[in-house]
């Protein structure tokens, strides 16, 4: 059996848990640099506010509903889904952690116990201490899982918020009721090609025949379609280490001189290197990227990048910034308005399986002085010590105006509490 739980709405959830003043009120949460909606309460929902709403298009419609809204605290929201996923650890060893939000349980050996009841449980102790609602949906394969806690967080009054698929009958009942559209998996152009083929509801799904779900949509469909058959097919993905760290930005201006756009990218190198070095990783291959700005077709268009093969693999912000600045010059055409850039580190590979090369290797003078680097600014703030390429006055900050404290994770922004 396997156990899926699901915070709802858990960045407007993470945001009642220190201000119960918002219970009952439509809240949204706002992406980076406050552009479009990315979490709303069912309140914000009935009031008409779609997922993705652009912030300042719905201006009117916020005031009219008087709706709260907050910049996007992800140390907040990091922590509070670290808080939830140590809780739901102690119930099962075998987890996976499929997004900031969810988590599968594999329910291995539990055949003589009460799964409903454990369900509760997990929603009662879940709440209880970190005050994050969650559903939870129990059934014998992930993708039924899935549908179970979609049924649980549906109908919460009748189902207590669990929802526990353990009948042929149940099954059967779900999976008329889910749309196509609905199932995990199944994107919407898939849905869509189903659809045409008079393939409505899950159940149709499940009844189609093996060689067309495979010829449609591969043998991942095919896996699919036996997992809600309830037959095993998905197990728990163990956690994958990162391919590529990317930062990047849209610029709060139109930069148009070599040196304005070489800083920039010279400390978005310097990022992905302290990325790196927190993962413990190092990249063999680089890519820097420029554009212009679309919304602007009055302006020169103009947008580039270029891919480079490290003659060693790093992490070193030195020795990653003059790649980096290196290759923005061979992409960098004068005369452009220059709207967003960014570097990525990609082909990663662990910084203690790193393979020598024969003829060059990183600098081995620069670990203990980057290891330094990284226990200044970790002890007396981000970016206090940099390269000489960078702006010593600039610290890039994204527009926050609606944020939130960090109650949990800065001993300065802690709650306080009147008494």
């Amino acid at each position: 059996m396997f156990a899926l739980i699901d915070c709802n709405n858990f960045y407007v959830s993470c945001e009642r848990v220190f201000d119960p003043g918002l219970m009952g009120k439509p809240v949204v949460v706002l992406s980076n640099n406050d552009g479009c909606v990315i979490a709303r309460s069912n309140e914000a929902k009935s009031a008409g506010i779609p997922m993705g709403a652009p912030a300042f298009k719905y201006e009117k419609l916020f005031r009219r509903h008087n709706v709260r809204i907050f910049s996007a605290n992800f140390p907040l929201y990091g922590d509070m889904s670290n808080r939830v996923m140590s809780i739901l650890d102690g119930f099962t060893p075998e987890m996976e952690i499929y997004s900031i939000d969810e988590a599968f349980l594999k329910l291995k050996g539990f055949g003589n116990f009460d799964l409903q009841s454990m369900g509760w449980e997990m929603h009662r102790k879940v709440g209880r201490w970190t005050g994050i609602p969650i559903s939870v949906g129990i059934a014998p394969t992930k993708a039924l899982a899935k549908v179970a806690n979609r049924i649980a967080k549906k109908f919460p009054h009748r189902t207590k918020n669990v929802y526990l698929i353990d009948t042929e009958e149940k099954r059967v009942k779900a999976l008329k009721w889910l749309p196509v559209e609905d199932v995990w998996g199944i994107g919407s152009r898939y849905a869509a090609r189903l659809k045409s083929m008079n393939i409505n509801r899950a159940f149709d799904f499940t009844k189609m025949e093996d060689n067309r779900v495979k010829s449609l949509m591969s043998v991942v469909g095919l896996r699919l379609k036996h997992d809600l058959q309830g037959v095993p097919r998905l197990d728990l993905n163990e956690v994958q280490p990162r391919k590529s760290i990317a930062t990047t930005r849209t610029f709060e201006k139109h930069y148009t001189r070599y040196e304005e756009l070489k800083e920039r990218v010279a400390a978005f190198a310097s990022s992905c290197a302290e990325k790196l070095r927190v993962e413990g990783s190092c990249c063999n291959t680089l890519m820097v990227f420029v554009h212009g700005n679309r919304h602007r077709p009055d302006l020169p268009q103009y947008g580039k990048s270029v891919v480079v093969k490290l003659p060693f693999p790093t992490n070193s912000s030195i020795e990653l910034v003059k790649f980096a600045v290196c290759a923005l010059g061979n992409i960098f055409k004068s005369g452009c308005y220059y709207k967003k850039a960014g570097v990525i580190a990609m082909d990663l590979c662990p910084e203690k399986n790193v393979q020598l090369n024969i003829f060059t290797n990183r600098d081995p003078r620069h670990i203990p002085l980057m290891r330094t680097v990284d226990r200044i600014n970790a002890s007396f703030g981000q970016q206090k010590v940099k390269l000489a390429v960078q702006d010593p006055n600039r610290i890039w900050k994204m527009k926050q105006e609606r944020l939130s404290p960090r109650y949990t994770t800065n001993i300065n922004e802690i709650i306080t509490i009147n008494t």
